[in-house]
Order: C-alpha cells, then sequence, then structure tokens
C-alpha cells in the first residue's frame, strides 16, 4: 500500500487532507517559513476529530537546523507537551555546523519519541547533509524510523536516482518518505523510479482574506499580480494525487 502524507497548517488543513484521502499528516504552523512546530490547540483537535495519524513538526525556528543550547532545551519540552497531547510521532532534523547528522541530540529525541510508542521522523535538514547515504547510516544509529527526502535535490524528481539508491540501501532499516514537489501528474513516475512506497505532499494553495490589507499597509502576499494572506492545503490537488494513487495500486504493481 502507497502511504500518502499532505503537509498541514493548520487543524482545516488537516480535516480537507483527510477528506481527499490523505493516509497520515505532517502538522505545522507557518507554512510560509517551511513549517514549524504546530499550535498545541491545533494537535489537540487534530487528534480528537481525525481518524488517520498525525505526525507533529518539531522546529522551533525558519532557517537552518544547527540549534542552540536553549533552542534544543525549547524542541525538549515541545516534544514531551506534543506526545503527551497524542502526536502519532515527531518529525524533526538536528545538524552539526559542519552539516552532518546531529547524532547526539537527534538520538535523545528518538528515545524520547519511542518512550511514548511513537515514530520518530527526521524531515528535509537530511536534505542539507553532504553526504546522503552517510546521513542515512547515522540516522540509524540514532535509531530514526522514517526520513523526508528529496534525495537532496530541489524536488523529488529531480532526485528520484539518489531516492532509488536509498530505497536499495535502506529500505528495509529505514523507512524514506519521498516529498518536495510532488504532485498528481508525476507521483506515479516518481513511483515507478524510485521503488518507494511513501508519498509526501504540501499539495499548497492560496487562502484570500480581505482584512489582510488596509487603506496603506498590508499584510498579504503578491505572487505575480495576484495578492493572498496565507497559505492553505488545496483540498482538490489531494484528492487528485489520491486517486493517481488509487488508480495505480489498482493496477496490481509488484512493488506495492
Amino acid at each position: 500500500m502507497i502511504t500518502l502524507e499532505i503537509c498541514c497548517g493548520s487543524y482545516e488543513d488537516a480535516i480537507a487532507a483527510e477528506r481527499a484521502g490523505a493516509s497520515r499528516i505532517e502538522l505545522n504552523s507557518a507554512l510560509a517559513l517551511g513549517g514549524l512546530t504546530p499550535d498545541i490547540g491545533d494537535l489537540c483537535l487534530c487528534k480528537k476529530q481525525l481518524c488517520i495519524p498525525v505526525i507533529a513538526m518539531l522546529r522551533p525556528r525558519a532557517g537552518g537546523f544547527c540549534y542552540t543550547e536553549g533552542e534544543f532545551f525549547c524542541m525538549q519540552k515541545s516534544a514531551e507537551i506534543m506526545l503527551e497531547a497524542g502526536a502519532d510521532g515527531l518529525a524533526f532534523g538536528i545538524l552539526t555546523p559542519d552539516r552532518q547528522v546531529d547524532i547526539p541530540r537527534t538520538k535523545m529525541l528518538v528515545e524520547l519519541t519511542h518512550s511514548y510508542g511513537r515514530e520518530a521522523v527526521f524531515h528535509r535538514a537530511f536534505d542539507c547533509v553532504e553526504n546522503l547515504t552517510a546521513g542515512a547510516e547515522a540516522l540509524l544509529t540514532a535509531g530514526v524510523d522514517r526520513v523526508l527526502t528529496s534525495g537532496g535535490a530541489a524536488t523529488a524528481q529531480e532526485g528520484c536516482d539518489m531516492l532509488h539508491l536509498l530505497q536499495m540501501q535502506f529500505g528495509d532499516r529505514l523507512e524514506v518518505l519521498a516529498g518536495s514537489g510532488v504532485r498528481s501528474a508525476n507521483v506515479r513516475r516518481l513511483i515507478e523510479q524510485t521503488g518507494i512506497s511513501q508519498i509526501h505532499s504540501s499539495c499548497r494553495g492560496n487562502r484570500e482574506d480581505l482584512t489582510a490589507r488596509g487603506n496603506q499597509v498590508s499584510f498579504a502576499v503578491q505572487e505575480g499580480e495576484k495578492w493572498y494572506a496565507y497559505e492553505c492545503v488545496k483540498e482538490s490537488s489531494v484528492y487528485a494525487i489520491y486517486q493517481e494513487i488509487v488508480k495505480y495500486e489498482g493496477e496490481g504493481h509488484e512493488n506495492l
């Protein structure tokens, strides 16, 4: 079976994603910044209302992934709070200044997550690691369950050769979740070329809020000639990927 994970920025996003066929969500806040630790209220509502697993992002700020002692302490406390609230897993990524996996800190978060019987996921900080195969070995050393990656490229399609290598070399010990630029138009090709059975997509849309702009001020974002207030999950895009996956599985492919 192919798992379709959707990156969500709110409770409303998560509801839309499940309704459109998602089999798991990654819950964040601040999608425009690449996704940060979610609001605890969103997480509690998701766990109360959704029937699919909810992986909570653990990321204290935008930018890189080499954290100060204070930032890491906050990550540990946030992890405890989200696990207590019922998160089915945590997605995090911690690197050393020389772009290697920070094994000691990663292991600490993995052990905390596993103590609750939940999944530990290393997010796309992995794609900033200098050597991805060595990075995958480091994740195994730290006990990580799954890694979200584009194969070190800008998109999963561009990184499909590395994704295939990671799946072949580590797939039986480390779940490989392919993400970045995954759409209904390329999801089938990506699965076929990589052998990966877990797909991550943002399926982003833009939503307007007329109160984002006043007479002389604006909190909206301009994209070309259009303005929007914030990003959200586009339900039709999730459903389109879901439909492609259903058709692919219906053909009875052996690698599934």
